[in-house]
């Protein structure tokens, strides 16, 4: 299995606004470093570089105001004396909410974000672009009649909504990469999201259309973040209605319920029989992550990648989160290696 990986993504890294604290993010560039040398520990195939991608691919999944203000940011914040990361101040919560983008930095750092845990700081820009690359590249490869690509994606994606970002993700690798597959004439493309959080943006993206179906496994929403989205009742609208499915589990969530919501999953993508099926790969249902509360263990993954391959058509990983860095790249790679065991 090819994987695509850059360099690029250490670029990228802050702080964030955690339990009432500013610190360090979770989301670090040792993440997908240890995902990287676990990579080539095991020999899981050859390592690529991305290939460059225009802009319009990025605006094909989000919006040009908002691929812009992702752009300009940080010249806009130093702008005004600051060079410390642009974090968000106010939200445009509920009543306050509308269309109008504010034209001060503060305003529509606000207008686009979800929460204070996405900073944007001078090399933020370029790290996330090439995350966006990355993803591409991998959708390249299968489209030159790979069966499937491992996309070694920092920082993650599938948080990012059409028009904001939050929870460490600013562009949705794996929404660009899915409609990157539409755009280029695939009728119907599904995203399975195994990542511990709910994909709330790639929820987003897709939310009404059919062309696109999302799954996803993940905490439930009353006790885990993003706790707005990711409830069972969110199955899609108008003509997207009946292809948005939500599997929320409760707290210490172990292998066995697991495995059954996956096995449930699967077999929805198989009637839907995509011909591209798209993986954000989030490791953090393991056991000991430090902001995740299932109970998985490292062999468990490899069942997740079995399971995945059941679907039975080319695949594209997405790497989404883990934060347990130790592990982070033993279960990554158990996923692919146990997708590889049934499709070989």
């Amino acid at each position: 299995m090819f994987t695509v990986f850059s360099d690029s993504h250490r670029f990228h890294h802050g702080t964030e606004l955690k339990d009432g604290v500013l610190k360090p993010s979770f989301e670090q560039p040792s993440r997908a470093d240890t995902v990287h040398n676990r990579v080539k520990q095991v020999g899981l195939g050859q390592i690529v570089e991305p290939r460059a991608f225009d802009r319009s691919c990025y605006v094909n999944a989000h919006s040009e105001r908002y691929v812009s203000f992702l752009e300009t940011a940080w010249g806009e914040w130093c702008a005004t004396g600051r060079t410390h990361d642009a974090l968000p101040l106010v939200w445009p919560v509920r009543d306050l909410a509308g269309e109008e983008v504010p034209t001060f930095i503060d305003g529509k750092l606000g207008f686009y974000a979800m929460d204070a845990g996405s900073p944007i700081t001078a090399t933020t820009w370029q790290a996330v672009k090439t995350s966006a690359d990355i993803a591409l590249t991998g959708l390249a490869l299968i489209d030159e009649g790979h069966d499937s690509a491992f996309a070694l994606c920092r920082p993650p994606g599938h948080h990012a909504a059409r028009e904001y970002m939050g929870g460490y993700c600013y562009l949705n690798n794996a929404a660009i990469a899915a409609q990157q597959a539409i755009t280029q004439g695939a009728k119907r493309v599904a995203v399975l999201d195994v990542d511990f959080h709910h994909g709330n943006g790639t929820q987003n993206i897709f939310y009404q259309r059919s062309d696109v179906l999302f799954v996803s496994l993940h905490g439930e929403p009353a006790v885990s973040y993003p706790y707005f989205s990711g409830y069972s009742h969110e199955v899609g609208a108008g003509v997207g209605e009946g292809y948005n499915l939500n599997y929320p589990l409760p707290k210490n969530t172990t292998w066995e319920s697991y495995r059954n919501a996956l096995l449930h999953a699967c077999k929805k993508l198989q009637q839907f029989a995509p011909e591209v099926l798209v993986i954000s790969l989030g490791v953090d249902t393991f056991k000991d992550d430090p902001i995740s509360h299932f109970l998985l263990e490292s062999e468990d993954f490899i069942g997740i990648g079995e399971l995945i391959a059941s679907v039975g058509c080319p695949t594209l990983f997405v790497m989404e989160g883990g934060y347990m860095v130790d592990e982070i790249g033993i279960n990554a790679v158990n996923v692919l290696h146990g997708f590889e065991s049934k499709r070989s």
